[in-house]
């Protein structure tokens, strides 16, 4: 398992940089809507949630109006293994399921609960997808998902009206972030805006600085778990979080933001009034503003690359959700196929906030500068793309609602000044976890 985490971390630049930069249009496949059973009822189980939702849905929608089934969109909060886990254990399990952490795609494959897809998607893997999507979607060798949505992470969104309030622009280094943040402060207006309340959008502002202030090296390093999180440099890496964590510069300040979810967090940003003004997260942003904010994008909300550190290289931290098939239907077997065609990531695609792996979908399919500019920072960063590091955990470390490292990074929100707890309470975690 951690041969292939090693792998899926330094490979995926490859399929990145395929699906930013492929000019080939390979049109639309049927999707295997021939194959389900009209009227059979499909169970989708995914973690997404307002606009997110709102345009898988129309994906969904675009399968069951070509199949004739009717699918049905189950909500399975942050938790996805709680979510279904108890569904497996009951022998009803949903049809299909989205992953966002391919660690759970381990962990249920180490349980059986998976069924494999080789049969089902393989081929249109192979040919709309890079050799990488075959990595991020098995287990042990045995195609499992396909990897459908992809996350550029290395986004810092800004309200632009508090910038030019403050007389400030968008920052290209650390210490020009905190300038920013302290005039912004200083204007009226806390800075930072968290979503506390979900763990891993501070798991991902950990990552960023870590693959800024380690290295790529050390980064796969840590993610195998082969250097302890007590290391120095997750130490300085922590240290560097805690210049962003001022409980004065915080929208709600510490205990409002670890009550705020990921969602609220964004759009607080971009209210009128404006409760916070930059929200470290990924591009996906971009669709949350659009669908629940009066914000227009590029002209009330826009985003800058993460900013260097101490003289850094380009670096992204990328993510992703892989559907997968836990039930043996015919309906389900035929959405999977389904998702592993472009027609059925374009659908998305031209909402907005989202971005494909699949390489049959051209940039142009993406309906604004600001999501191509997203695709195509993934593919400047070239070899530095890492995989999102709390993504390639055993899934009670990397992906457990306030426990592992969400809930010990929010334990260090409350108390950034407890660098040397923090890391022992991550490596205990850890070893634990990879017992």
């Amino acid at each position: 398992m951690v041969g292939q985490r090693k792998s899926m971390v330094a490979a995926l630049a490859l399929v990145l940089l395929a699906a930013a930069c492929t000019g080939d249009d390979g049109g639309s496949t049927d999707g295997g809507g021939g194959t389900a059973v009209e009227g059979e009822t499909i169970e989708v189980a995914a973690t997404w949630t307002s606009p997110e939702q709102d345009r898988f849905q129309l994906v969904l929608d675009g399968f069951a109006e070509q199949s004739g089934a009717d699918v049905r969109f189950l909500s399975a909060g942050d938790d996805i293994a709680a979510f279904v886990g108890p569904r497996i254990e009951g022998g009803d399990p949903p049809d299909v399921a989205m992953l966002p952490q391919p660690g759970v795609l381990q962990s249920f494959a180490d349980q059986g609960d998976l069924i494999p897809i080789e049969d089902v998607a393989g081929d249109e893997i192979d040919q709309n997808f890079s050799e990488t999507a075959r990595e991020v979607g098995s287990a042990d060798g045995t195609l499992y998902g396909v990897w459908f949505k992809t996350a550029q992470k290395s986004t810092v969104w800004y309200n632009t009206n508090v910038f030019a309030d403050a007389g400030v622009k968008p920052p290209s280094t650390w210490d020009e972030l905190l300038d920013t943040g302290q005039t912004i402060s200083d204007s009226g207006v806390e800075p930072y805006s968290y979503g506390g309340a979900d763990g891993w959008p501070l798991s991902d502002l950990f990552e960023n600085i870590y693959l800024r202030t380690a290295g790529p090296e050390k980064y796969d390093q840590l993610a195998a778990h082969e250097i302890p999180w007590t290391d120095q440099s997750v130490k300085d890496a922590l240290t560097t979080m805690a210049d962003v964590l001022d409980n004065d510069k915080i929208a709600g300040g510490a205990s409002g933001a670890l009550q705020t979810d990921f969602n609220t967090s964004v759009t607080q940003a971009f209210s009128d009034p404006p409760k916070g003004a930059i929200v470290f997260e990924g591009d996906f942003v971009g669709g949350i503003i659009s669908g629940e904010t009066d914000a227009t994008l590029g002209e009330d909300a826009d985003f800058f690359d993460f900013p260097s550190i101490e003289g850094s290289e380009n670096v992204v931290v990328g993510g992703g959700d892989i559907a997968v098939l836990l039930k043996d239907s015919a309906g389900g077997k035929a959405l999977i196929e389904y998702l592993a065609t472009p027609e059925a990531a374009e659908i998305w695609a031209a909402e907005g906030g989202f971005i494909s792996p699949n390489t049959k979908v051209d940039l142009s399919a993406y309906p604004d500068e600001l999501s191509r500019r997203a695709a195509e920072a993934l593919a400047k960063a070239g070899d530095d793309v890492r995989y999102d590091l709390s993504d390639l955990q055993p899934t009670e470390f990397g992906a457990t609602t306030g426990q592992g490292i969400w809930g010990i990074f929010q334990d260090f929100v409350r108390d950034p000044d407890d660098v040397d707890g923090t890391a022992e309470a991550l490596e205990a975690a850890a070893k634990k976890a990879y017992s």
